[in-house]
């Protein structure tokens, strides 16, 4: 770890990345540890599971889209 600065900003940097407590803790003990590569495996494991749900999300949007799509052009035909 370079500075103290630097693993705050680090810390900050994760936080904004929606991760909670423990992964950060667990991220800063193997940077900690001089396992960076341990890190960054969690890091990527973590951003896989946010592109689940992201992937689950749009699922949804993709889903109301259809219905609306349907509704709309249900519309059309009965004018």
């Amino acid at each position: 770890m370079e500075s103290r600065e630097n693993e705050e900003s680090i810390i900050q940097n994760l936080k904004d990345a929606g991760c909670n407590a423990e992964t950060i803790e667990n991220f800063m003990a193997a940077l900690r540890e001089g396992n960076q590569a341990h890190g960054l495996k969690q890091l990527a494991a973590y951003r896989r599971t946010l592109l689940d749900v992201i992937h689950q999300e749009q699922k949804y949007i993709d889903c109301l889209d259809y219905l609306v799509y349907q509704m709309q052009k249900s519309e059309k035909r009965s004018v």
